[in-house]
């Protein structure tokens, strides 16, 4: 972390204060910065006051907090004449849109993980970086675990990913990693250039190579096998059960992901839009 920041942590419970204190102040993480703390809204709002002398550079806000929830207090906070970045840390993940509705950084769903906030750290790092020329801009990342390493996947490098009951899959041009978060949280961190083009599924624009008919590539997969196993098996490997009438995504690793009735205009659109 470029410089040293004071980080304003709020959450009524100590043991989660604590717990946010032993992250941050872990390696590769924020072990430099001021770390003050609040139990309440007003006690936090008297912290960020503009009277005070010492600026806070970040917000990890609780949503459930006592009287005044968290989502005031991010409202207030957006009011300040230079407000701090605002990333949530909440056990309440139905409130994550409302949260980025009211500019919130990232939204981090309790008991916080390690790589997580180390990527919410880097989004406020990019989002300070245009206030502070002297701090280049970082690449944009998404933090993966890999057998105990933590890795940072550039986007730029990302083709899709995919979610699969408990998990997503992130593939990325140099290798592909099981993720804990859901697909709708990494969607809210990604930049522009993805699209969603199923339930299951978003994929970055730069990555497609195709839009094709599915039923062809089905009835190909079922010849081969010359049974209703063929089609199952081919179903399986394009990622989804597709009807001869649905389209496929063909990306330019050479796999096909499924593109959903629902989401075939917003995809056509956007590949339409995309740069050439």
């Amino acid at each position: 972390m470029a410089g040293r920041w004071r980080i304003l942590l709020v959450d009524d419970e100590p043991l989660a204060r604590l717990r946010l204190r032993s992250l941050l102040q872990g390696p590769d993480m924020a072990s430099d910065a001021e770390l003050i703390e609040a139990g309440n809204a007003g006690a936090a709002l008297a912290m960020l006051d503009p009277a005070c002398a010492d600026r806070v550079d970040l917000v990890l806000l609780d949503i459930g907090l006592p009287g005044t929830d968290g989502l005031k207090v991010a409202q207030a906070i957006r009011r300040l004449p230079t407000p701090p970045a605002v990333v949530f840390v909440t056990a309440h993940a139905e409130h994550a849109l409302q949260a980025f509705d009211l500019d919130a950084v990232d939204y981090l769903t309790k008991p916080v993980r390690r790589e997580r906030l180390q990527a919410a750290l880097l989004r406020v790092q990019q989002r300070r970086a245009p206030m502070a020329p002297q701090v280049a801009t970082p690449e944009m990342v998404l933090v993966v675990s890999d057998r105990g390493r933590v890795l940072r996947v550039p986007t730029v490098d990302v083709l899709y990913l995919k979610a699969d009951q408990k998990y997503v899959t992130l593939v990325s041009r140099h290798g592909r990693w099981l993720l804990d978060d859901s697909l709708a949280e990494l969607e809210l961190r990604l930049p522009a250039g993805f699209v969603r083009v199923h339930r299951n599924a978003v994929v970055a624009l730069a990555a497609v190579r195709a839009l094709e008919r599915g039923g062809e590539e089905l009835a190909g997969h079922a010849g081969s096998s010359n049974d209703a196993a063929g089609a199952a098996s081919a179903a399986d490997q394009i990622g989804t059960d597709i009807p001869a009438e649905h389209w496929l995504l063909r990306l330019v690793n050479g796999e096909a992901l499924a593109v959903s009735r629902r989401q075939l205009s917003v995809v056509r659109e956007a590949l339409a839009a995309r740069p050439t």
